[in-house]
């Protein structure tokens, strides 16, 4: 029987923009929160939330994931719909972890949907 997929939710943001990142994963009912990861943009918070998605799926052991963010640009870069520009090393990194699952689908889902923003947002956990 073929493995489930793992949905992993992650989100990634600063405040203010630029200032200090932050970013979550959550699954399984557990969320990885990174506080304080360096200084940049929303933009490279959100691709250090999906980079640590695939890091978290691979400490779980999934084989088989969806990784679910509501950024539409990174999902989109990342999906190779859109060209990732000056986020090149961040698509590249996310290309050679990616290479190590079976299967890896990325989606775009509704800020309200996103269990790792929910986290971010609540300031859980600190």
């Amino acid at each position: 029987m073929p493995e489930a997929p793992l949905k992993l939710f992650f989100d990634g943001g600063c405040r203010p923009n630029p200032g200090p990142m932050e970013t979550a994963v959550a699954t399984r009912g557990q969320v990885w929160h990174r506080c304080d990861i360096g200084h940049g943009t929303n933009d490279e918070a959100e691709w250090q939330a999906l980079l640590g998605a695939l890091d978290v799926a691979s400490e779980l052991g999934a084989r088989n994931i969806v990784l679910l963010g509501d950024s539409a640009l990174i999902v989109a870069q990342a999906s190779g719909t859109a060209k990732p520009g000056p986020f090149a090393s961040f698509h590249a990194s996310y290309l050679a972890k990616a290479a190590a699952f079976t299967r890896v689908r990325i989606r775009r889902i509704k800020r309200a949907q996103n269990l790792a923003g929910i986290a971010l947002a609540k300031g859980w956990p600190r």
